[in-house]
């Protein structure tokens, strides 16, 4: 063989090796194909500000969880800037009644002091991309202060998440009237804080997930609860389940509230808990 021959051989080798040109692009596209047949899971965590180590537990999860963090928790605002600084998406969890305290938004309020509420709840959360309620069963089913709300936020760029306290909530309804990008839960994980109870709501999950192709799970910094995500978040791929961000899932779900909101037998009776 000639000394040409013999070079030209070994040039060649590594393209025999890794394949034609074109071929890892191929694959990624495939896999890329593939995440997006996969049922989607959003996951929330609410009631963040409290407790350094349970709050640092959640910072430590691997994926992108959206931490919900209320604005007067004692670590509320080094909270949300560790999270941002870690990709995390910041949601500020603002409370309504019944909740009260110096944030809430409550009945007896009037506009001007429900928008100096709001706007002094965002100055304790930075770098929230959103905002959800915090119990609310007093006020998330009145129409006029939701939608004063939903255009609040819509003025400062922020998406409303639905935690669904209460039957009777408008306020996914009001973000959807003006075109807010928004949400609404599918699941708590932990009415029941039982170490049982979590796992059963977390199968449930991913039941809903499968039936109607995606699922938005809140969950709460309960030791249980901790332990169940930190066991079984890295295990969802392998099952099927692509985890996604709020904002992907906002765009899957493009605003429409999913079939099977409000299904006597999936979701747990919750009024003033939260």
């Amino acid at each position: 063989m000639s000394r040409l021959a013999v070079l030209l051989l070994g040039l060649l080798t590594p393209l025999l090796v890794i394949g034609a040109p074109g071929a890892e692009a191929t694959g990624d596209s495939e896999r890329l194909t593939t995440l997006s047949r996969m049922p989607k899971l959003a996951l929330v965590m609410d009631d963040l500000g409290q407790n350094d180590a349970r709050d640092g537990r959640v910072l430590a999860l691997p994926g992108p969880v959206a931490m919900a963090i209320l604005p007067d928790s004692r670590h509320a605002t080094p909270l949300a800037e560790r999270a941002n600084a870690a990709g995390k998406t910041v949601i500020l969890h603002l409370p309504m009644a019944p909740a009260d305290g110096p944030y809430a938004w409550q009945p007896q309020l009037g506009p001007t002091e429900l928008t100096n509420r709001l706007d002094s709840a965002l100055a304790k959360v930075p770098h929230a991309s959103g905002v959800n309620n915090h119990m609310g069963s007093l006020m998330t089913a009145r129409a006029q202060p939701m939608a004063a709300l939903m255009h609040e936020l819509q003025q400062r760029h922020l998406f409303f998440l639905d935690s669904r306290t209460h039957a009777g909530t408008v306020a996914a309804a009001a973000a959807q009237r003006i075109g807010l990008a928004s949400l609404s839960r599918d699941i708590f994980l932990d009415d029941d804080p039982s170490p049982h109870a979590v796992a059963a709501q977390f199968r449930t999950a991913l039941k809903l997930a499968r039936k109607q192709g995606s699922v938005v799970i809140i969950g709460h910094p309960h030791p249980s609860t901790l332990a169940l995500l930190e066991r079984e978040l890295p295990r969802l791929q392998a099952q099927g389940i692509d985890w996604v961000d709020i904002g992907q899932m906002i765009a899957t779900r493009g605003n429409r509230a999913m079939v099977a909101h409000g299904s006597g037998g999936i979701y747990r009776s919750v009024q003033d808990q939260r």
